[in-house]
């Protein structure tokens, strides 16, 4: 099922870093940014997620929130943040159910059957709940474009 642009964003419940769980409704109160990356500590997520991370000021101060999302476990999560000193959530979707939820999967990475990951995806939650923005790329090397994603939040 892909979801698409005024559909409601499906709700999660996923554990962070600390192992706490987090839904959807968790980060209410402004847009959120959902950022879905491929795997932990890869070259690419890390350069998405540090550009988020340098953008958070930016980002809050248009009234939302970034929260990143990894078919990771939360250890390797942990520690993928800790190294980068990420300043919002990294949650982790090991059995891809959100993965799925948004219609993302990208089934067997690396030509490695059963590796699930997410295709690099960016969507931003609307105050309403419902899907405002929705950027999905079916090459895990590329990267979101950024601007336009500030962009969408002014």
């Amino acid at each position: 099922m892909s979801l698409n642009i005024g559909d409601i964003a499906p709700n999660f419940e996923l554990p962070d870093t600390e192992l706490k769980l987090r839904t959807l409704d968790d980060f209410k109160g402004g847009k959120i940014v959902l950022s879905f990356i491929v795997a932990a500590s890869s070259p690419v997520c890390e350069t998405e997620l540090c550009n988020f991370r340098d953008s958070w000021k930016e980002i809050s101060d248009l009234g939302a929130k970034v929260v990143a999302i990894s078919n990771d476990g939360p250890f390797a999560n942990k520690a993928f943040a800790e190294k980068n000193h990420f300043n919002f959530p990294l949650l982790g979707d090991y059995s891809s159910k959100t993965i799925r939820d948004y219609g993302i999967l990208m089934p067997d990475l690396l030509h490695i059957k059963g590796y699930n990951a997410a295709k690099r995806s960016v969507f931003i939650v609307n105050e309403d709940g419902k899907i405002g923005y929705k950027w999905v790329s079916e090459d895990p090397l590329k990267e979101p474009n950024y601007e336009e994603i500030k962009n969408f939040l002014k």
